[in-house]
């Protein structure tokens, strides 16, 4: 970009983040997925990829901790006009069946109606299995924009067959291991127990700011053995409280993982404050500096970030404001910097001010 201008606004046809890339000269492309069929709460995720897209033109590409994070390229490809059509289809047919709280036995015409649900959910991740692979096969870093935390499947297949074994350092309020959560093979509340259960080179999840689960949630996370480890809120927080520095447990989270990870973040793994529009927001969680902190130093520690997902990221209804998509954004921006230093294509600043 040798006449881009980083502290100028940006132009009326510039991509993300103000910037002028386009996906054929970009070391990271973001792949944008619309979707939220199986949200039993608040609802929202499927817009979350376009708000971020607006919201991040307010963003200071400088960057204190890393050096000119922009420059290898970044670029979102347009959402998908097809995987749009088939939440439509899939979110109308799921909703009776939340309606009817995942209780259709003797109703036909609610088990056809979840069937429909769950074969456009095996759509959706062979799709984001395409995309991903054939990215990775372009030699391109790919960063998964949600939409639900049920998104990020497919790629998480395709890093397996790609990069072989990896371990997943996952945010959330939530563990996710619920085993097809109302009847939804591929719900949202399901997606580390699929991607733990079906994909053997994930070999380990380290799981962060976990405070909502079930006993069955528990149960499998037991018997996961040494493959999982959680830090839950409330264990955090007992830290937090005896004076521990947050520097010393986040080296601790990240000496849990392997040389390969994936970043998968759920939005809601921070306070609630950060992300109030969320469709399940949970009291406790992250503050932004913790999050990005233990980010970096997976990249600081040589460990090698595969590639990322963000998820749940919800404007106000009715567009009252934009501040989850300011955060998102943000955090959005932290991933890629810091993925860019763990590939040896970005310099951390030696000093910082």
């Amino acid at each position: 970009m040798p006449d881009f201008d980083p502290n100028s606004a940006p132009g009326e046809d510039a991509g993300v983040f103000g910037l002028p890339c386009k996906g054929k000269d970009s070391s990271l492309i973001l792949v944008p997925v619309p979707w939220e069929a199986t949200t039993s709460y608040g609802g929202g995720t499927s817009k979350g990829p376009a708000s971020i897209l607006a919201a991040s033109g307010q963003v200071d590409l400088f960057d204190g901790e890393v050096y000119r994070p922009y420059e290898p390229g970044i670029f979102m490809r347009p959402e998908s006009k097809e995987v749009r059509a088939w939440n439509r289809t899939a979110k109308a047919s799921a909703q009776k069946i939340i309606k009817a709280g995942g209780r259709i036995e003797g109703h036909k015409d609610l088990q056809k109606t979840l069937k429909t649900a769950n074969e456009l959910g095996g759509k959706l991740n062979d799709w984001v299995y395409r995309e991903t692979k054939g990215l990775m096969e372009d030699g391109k870093i790919v960063g998964i924009v949600g939409g639900d935390h049920s998104v990020p499947y497919g790629a998480f297949r395709a890093a397996a067959e790609k990069h072989g074994e990896f371990g997943l350092l996952h945010f959330d309020a939530h563990l996710d291991m619920r085993i097809a959560y109302e009847g939804f093979t591929w719900s949202h509340a399901s997606i580390m127990y699929n991607a733990m259960k079906n994909i053997p080179q994930i070999a380990r999840i380290t799981s962060v700011g976990i405070r909502d689960f079930c006993e069955q949630e528990h149960e499998f996370v037991i018997a996961l053995g040494p493959r999982a480890q959680v830090f839950s809120d409330h264990s955090l927080a007992a830290r937090r409280f005896t004076g521990e520095p947050w520097a010393k447990t986040a080296e601790e989270i990240v000496a849990s993982l392997p040389s390969q990870v994936w970043i998968t973040f759920d939005i809601d793994g921070l306070d609630a404050k950060l992300c109030p529009h969320t469709g399940t927001p949970v009291p406790g969680g992250l503050e932004f500096t913790q999050a990005v902190h233990l980010i970096e130093l997976v990249a600081l520690s040589g460990r090698k970030i595969l590639g990322f997902d963000l998820d749940e990221v919800s404007p106000a209804p009715g567009g009252k404001d934009e501040w989850d998509a300011n955060v998102g954004m943000r955090l959005l921006y932290k991933l890629i910097a810091w993925t860019f230093v763990s590939r040896g294509l970005r310099q951390a600043r030696k000093s910082k001010s």
